[in-house]
């Protein structure tokens, strides 16, 4: 499965648009990850715990519009968009969306 951000694939034809597709996941930071993000911003450098969270949920959702391009019998997304959101106090939201197509 091919996917990119590019609303074209060099050197692919698209034959076909299958539709769009998304992926979402949110993913809870627990209080132990939250103290220590939180002495991380005090003292500066970068937060590890929500790097890995962050990196979780992209896999998930990128995963996840691979599967729903792959049910709607496309091999590529183009397009490609990523979204990052704070959902309350502590939950990290990954969106990705995209065309799902065939080409050639």
């Amino acid at each position: 499965m091919i996917v990119t951000t590019t609303n074209t694939i060099e050197g692919r034809r698209i034959t076909d648009y299958r539709g769009v597709v998304v992926g979402e996941a949110i993913m809870g930071a627990n209080i132990v990850r939250d103290f220590f993000a939180n002495i991380t911003d005090v003292i500066g450098g970068r937060s590890g715990a929500y790097e890995t969270k962050l990196q979780d949920a992209r896999d998930i959702a990128m995963r996840e519009i691979e599967g729903r391009a792959a049910a709607l019998g496309a091999n590529a997304v183009v397009g490609v968009d990523l979204d990052y959101e704070v959902v309350g106090d502590s939950m990290l939201m990954v969106s990705v969306s995209g065309t799902a197509v065939v080409v050639e």
